[in-house]
Order: structure tokens, then sequence, then C-alpha cells
């Protein structure tokens, strides 16, 4: 087990320094809308690069973010029953959710690798005002999706062991 916890103790740096890029990407990206917004309609002069800049980020920020947000229970869920079943359930539910959160994370590695390598590999880049190469594009699906399909594997150990319960927004409002 205590290996268990070194391992979460590293991923949880690694998921702040994601989640610290994720934010730092979305200000960027609020600042440049806010710019390019200026220079449009007061200087009538527009940054072409700007709406094609933040589609990248927000994917950016989608998979730099998402395995902090599971970590934290505020990644995706559906708990509006499960305050109706008592912690064993609970236990169950989480389990089944973290194998299933687990292999679709392996599959986005896999497929993002393949993608990523074959982009690299063509030289492709995406034909657009920035010519941004295709590779960097999806480097960040088997990076992002790496991280958060082994934070789904310490919560299924979490739930297997007992040491974790799926708690539901009604029970975080209880409190």
């Amino acid at each position: 087990m205590r290996a268990v916890h070194g391992l979460s103790r590293v991923l949880g740096r690694i998921e702040d320094a994601m989640a610290a890029a994720a934010v730092t990407l979305l200000a960027l990206v609020m600042l440049s809308v806010c710019l390019e917004v200026f220079m449009r309609y007061a200087l009538n002069s527009p940054l072409f690069w700007v709406v094609e800049l933040s589609e990248y980020a927000l994917l950016y920020i989608c998979f730099l973010g998402a395995s902090w947000a599971l970590r934290n229970g505020t990644h995706i869920r559906i708990d509006v029953f499960l305050w109706a079943f008592n912690d064993r359930w609970r236990r169950r539910f989480g389990m089944s959710a973290s194998v299933f959160g687990i292999c679709i994370s392996t599959i986005l590695v896999i497929w993002g690798l393949v993608a990523t390598w074959d982009k690299f590999q063509s030289g492709a880049y995406k034909p657009t005002v920035v010519e941004f190469p295709g590779w960097i594009v999806v480097a960040i699906i088997p990076l992002g999706a790496l991280v958060l399909g082994l934070r789904f594997v310490l919560d299924l150990v979490g739930y297997a062991s007992g040491e974790k319960v799926h708690e539901t927004s009604y029970d975080v409002a209880g409190e």
C-alpha cells in the first residue's frame, strides 16, 4: 500500500502542474480574445490567429485538467441516485466507473499515440492561417489520458480497499 500512496503523491504533483498549465492557458485565451475584440472593433485590425489557437488551447485545457478534476471529485459524474445507496453500493459503483474510465483512457492513449506519431511522421500541418504542426495539436491526448487512466487506477484501488467511497453532491452539501 506504501507504493500506492507514493504513486498517489507523485501523480498529485503532476496533476497540480497540469492544472496550473490549464489555468494559465485559460487566462491566456481570455486575454487574447479580449485583445482580438479590441483590435477588431477599436482599431479595425483583427488578429487572425486568436480563434485557431484558442481552439487548440481548449483541447489542451480539457486534457490537462481532467485528472485533477477527477482527483478533487469535480469530474463529470451522475450522482443523482447515489445518495439512495449505502457506502458498499457506492464503492461498487465507483469501482465500475473506474474500470470504465481505465478502458476509455487506454483507448485514448493508444489512439492518441498512433495519431500523434502518424502526424509527426507525415509532417502534417493544419492548412490554416497559423499552419500549426498537427502532431502538436493532438500530442496532449495520450499524455492527458495516461495521467487520467492512472488516477482511475488509484481510484479503483481506493474503492476496492474501502479507503474511498463515492461522495455525492448531497453528502458534500450536508456537511
